[in-house]
């Protein structure tokens, strides 16, 4: 035994690990042994750990030392337990060879079953069990894997003389061929393995097992594996365990058949016993999705009882759904279970935790904590914040017209759009040109997870609610519809056809993952009601969360939308939208074109009863809720006409000459606006354009105390702070306004004064500006471009880049980044130094991004706000956090 250990047995109602060990042991293999442990009915086999497959990978596709005295060990153990003996022609043990990493990746890595076939064991197995057809279809079965997954060889040829072997003997099923057929496939399966790789089919069993260990190894680094992880944010370094286990058989006949099912179900998260089966068959029929299985009961869709496991085999059933309650017990989760019936007996392949859709995430965590399986807070947790984004992505309108051309199951919910392609790498392609895709295929495979993944839904004629496109799907949150079998797909020609209706590669289709409906051209969507489990589900969130959620809104509408979505506030209000109305643009830019203060005061006096009304309408919605609003702060050139059409249309509006305009246009360019006469800037150089909006705030205010007879809370922010003297000369500018403004309307409305610190300048001197201000708000978008000196409209020409080759960990304009984080943390200490209870939140777009909501929640922020659909988002990640630090 070497130093580190590699192999672990499970098998007997003992097992050398648990459930605990899955970055050791995998997923699978630790769930093997804790079923194992539980009493179980599994096959006996070992585990080969993680730790040897990073050796082997680091040791440039080497086998550490030691492992395989340990793997012969674990062997004969193995063959003691089953009674026969591995590569022996009389007696044969076949097994089966999975990968099993500690996160799971359903499908993404490799899987060979009936290893240890050859020409001698095939004939030993069919004497064995008295059946020579079970023993021939596993023995092409085999070949056909092994070929794929071990030799690197595409196995479409294969599949041709399958299909060409069922057409000779007019059958519909592979379970439907003959022995002979079954032999000739297998003769034609080897030379074919001859023909492509120039090498004969390995017959040394012990040859086939190292292979495939050393082919599921370096499945972890595939392209599709690879591309998975990105996908989840799963590690690199983890590595894959290897399960070696002993075979059991579901094609050895009508008594025996193989299966895959979920302890409630995925797509809607109802308490169902939810799953499907294949009678004589092996489970890669079911997971591949090259058949279509039947449902195991009434519940998971039957249309007759007559097709159900729950009929054709009862007591096997029924020991099934006793084992599946003790699992999900036991694991405290939803789990999807894979089983195999050998002439009657059940045996338990496989328990890991359920892919589940938005939707069922969500309701599954509600419901298991008022059943008391988990608490409120573990329900908590367990609902991931994509999760609740996507939950909530539009839904095809269903009062909308539908030009339903084909219907599949629904695998995936949601709805999706776009042009139809046949392959993974043109959905790639298209997708990063801009364009929406919808992915269409006969069924799919590991290696087309990319173009899922780039895909806005997925479409395939075969496969059940258990197969590979339906689990990913639910797992990566894509709409998908499988086992359209209206639909022929030829990706040859790429075409689709659906009775009379051919559609072409590049025509759109739109996708309902909910009811399987395939329709023709584009639908009109809505926004989706929350169901009432995320209902309840957030309001445990905001029993829990400390900061509180606001909203960047700018219209009444909007505030109404954020409301709904649970927003406590407005964190930002940007005057500046309000003005680019139809209505009120002219009045705007006879402001900016006019020539002295007089003919500037004149066109704001145009402005003010916009800006009231604006403000009164946003004040009756948020009633006694306060209110952030942002002085003006783009740069004026921005309001103004570009093209020589444009501008000449404006000064016969305004009845000015066109050049003069024209020059005054230019006068106003900037090389660099974003750096130049905006924010406070504006404000100290026209001061009468802040007066004018204070005005509206103040008198919008005390109409909506007097008139309106709600309660407000204004809080006018100042953009674009550097220098305690800007801030200290506006607030005068805002202080003498309000003062008139509240002694004529004869109200006292509390307001507050503060400032958008969104400048490296602010945050160094922080504690200098508190002195003048009421709070801070962080405009984390001009912080972040301030920090880099990357301008954010131009960043996305190379910044992918940065991310690609691992300069940048991510988009800091997605999610903060960590010098932007110290600038935080550095103003948010001095400003309470100088004041304690100065408050505090940011307002850009990272206020809805969770690690962003994370790190404000560490260092004492008051609030986070964010555009009112990402609000849910944030309040679950402001319990996440809440959470992560009480434990």
């Amino acid at each position: 035994m070497t130093e580190t250990r590699y192999v672990y047995n499970f098998g007997a109602n003992e097992a050398d690990g648990s459930a605990a060990m899955k970055k050791l042991l995998g997923g699978k293999g630790a769930n093997l042994a804790e079923m194992t442990r539980l009493g179980l009915p599994v096959p006996p086999g070992f585990t080969v750990s993680t730790a040897a497959c990073l050796a082997y990978l680091a040791e440039h596709q080497r086998f550490p030392d030691g492992l395989e005295d340990e793997a012969l060990e674990a062997l004969a153990l193995l063959e003691s337990r089953m009674g026969l003996r591995f590569g022996d022609a009389s007696g044969p043990l076949l097994v089966s060879v999975r990968s099993g990493a500690a996160i799971s990746m359903p499908g993404m890595m490799d899987t060979v079953l009936n290893l240890g076939l050859n020409d001698e064991t095939v004939a030993g197995l069919g004497e064995l069990t008295g059946n020579p057809r079970f023993a021939w279809d596993s023995y092409r079965r085999f070949i056909q894997m092994y070929a794929n997954v071990v030799m690197g060889l595409r196995t479409d040829i294969l599949e041709q003389y399958l299909e060409r072997a069922k057409d000779i003997e007019d059958c519909l099923l592979d379970s439907e061929l003959s022995v002979d057929a079954l032999k000739n496939l297998v003769a034609d399966y080897k030379q074919t393995v001859l023909d492509l790789s120039g090498t004969a089919f390995p017959q040394d069993p012990r040859e086939q097992l190292w292979n495939a260990i050393a082919a599921v190894f370096r499945s972890w680094n595939t392209r599709r594996a690879v591309d998975y992880r990105n996908s989840e944010g799963i590690a690199h370094d983890l590595g894959t365990a290897v399960n070696v286990q002993a075979m059991v058989f579901g094609n050895m006949g009508e008594d025996s058949a193989t299966g895959v099912a979920f302890t409630r179900d995925p797509k809607t998260g109802q308490q169902r016993f939810f799953g499907e089966w294949l009678p004589n068959a092996q489970g890669e029929d079911v997971v591949a999705g090259v058949r279509t299985p039947q449902p195991i009961n009434l519940a998971s869709g039957a249309l007759s009882d007559d097709v159900t496991l729950e009929a054709a085999m009862p007591k096997v059933y029924e020991e099934l759904v006793r084992l599946y309650h003790v699992l999900e017990r036991h694991y405290r989760d939803m789990q999807d279970i894979e089983f195999t019936i050998q002439q009657g007996r059940l045996w338990m392949l496989q328990t890991r935790t359920g892919k589940r859709s938005p939707r069922a995430e969500v309701r599954i965590a509600v419901d298991m904590a008022n059943e008391g399986l988990i608490t409120r807070n573990e329900a908590i947790l367990r609902v991931r914040t994509e999760t609740i984004e996507r939950l909530l992505h539009p839904q095809i309108d269903p009062s909308a017209e539908r030009a339903v051309i084909a219907t599949g199951l629904g695998a995936s919910p949601g709805a999706a759009t776009g042009k139809v392609v046949f392959f993974a790498d043109d959905a790639v392609e298209r997708a990063g040109r801009g364009e929406a895709v919808i992915l269409v295929r006969r069924e799919t495979s590991p290696e087309d997870i990319h173009g899922m993944l780039s895909a806005r839904g997925i479409l395939t004629a075969r496969g059940g609610m258990t197969s590979h496109a339906a689990v990913v799907a639910r797992g990566i949150s894509k709409p998908c519809i499988v086992g359209a079998g209206e639909i022929d797909v030829d990706s040859v020609a790429r075409t689709m056809t659906c009775g009379d209706v051919v559609v072409h590669e590049g025509d759109i289709l739109t996708l309902d993952g909910g009811d399987g409906s395939v329709m023709l051209g584009e639908m009109p969507t809505i926004q989706p009601e929350p169901t009432a489990d995320l209902h309840e589900l957030m309001g445990w969130v905001d029993a829990v969360r400390r900061l509180k959620v606001y909203t960047n809104a700018d219209t009444p509408r909007d505030c109404q939308i954020a409301r709904d979505f649970g927003a406590e506030g407005i964190g930002l209000c940007r005057t500046e939208h309000m003005f680019f109305d139809e209505e009120r643009i002219m009045a705007v830019r006879e402001m900016i074109l006019a020539d002295d203060e007089q003919g500037r005061r004149r066109a704001l006096e145009k402005i003010l009863p916009m800006q009231r009304g604006d403000f009164r309408g946003i004040y009756k919605v948020m009633d006694g809720l306060p209110v952030i609003i942002r002085l003006l702060d783009p740069p004026l050139h921005e309001f103004l006409p570009q093209t020589e059409r444009e501008i000449a249309a404006l000064a016969e509006e305004l009845g000015v000459d066109a050049e003069e305009l024209d020059a005054r246009n230019r006068a106003l360019h900037e090389v660099n606006p974003m750096l130049g006469h905006r924010g406070c800037r504006l404000g100290l150089t026209f001061p009468e354009i802040y007066e004018m909006q204070v005005r509206a705030i103040l008198e919008a205010a005390v109409e909506a105390v007097r008139e309106d007879g709600v309660a407000v809370k204004p809080l006018i922010m100042i953009p674009l702070v550097g220098h305690v003297r800007e801030l200290a000369f506006l607030r005068e500018v805002v202080d003498a306004t309000a003062r008139r403004v509240l002694a004529e309307g004869e109200t006292d409305v509390p307001y507050q004064v503060g400032t958008m610190i969104e400048l490296p300048r602010a945050c160094l001197t922080a504690d200098e500006i508190a002195a003048e201000a009421d709070f801070f708000s962080f405009g984390t978008n001009d912080l972040t471009q301030t920090t880099f000196g990357i301008s954010r409209d131009d960043c996305p020409r190379f910044l992918p880049l940065y991310v690609d080759v691992g300069i940048l960990p991510i988009d800091p304009f997605v999610s903060l980044d960590s010098a932007v984080c110290e600038l935080v943390r550095m103003a948010t200490e001095k400003g309470r130094a100088v004041k304690p209870g100065l408050s505090i939140g940011i307002c850009g777009e990272h206020g809805g991004e969770p690690r962003s909501v994370a790190f404000c929640h560490s260092v004492g922020l008051d609030y986070v706000s964010c555009s009112p659909p990402r609000i849910p988002v944030a309040r679950l990640a402001a319990a996440h956090a809440a959470l992560a630090e009480a434990s």
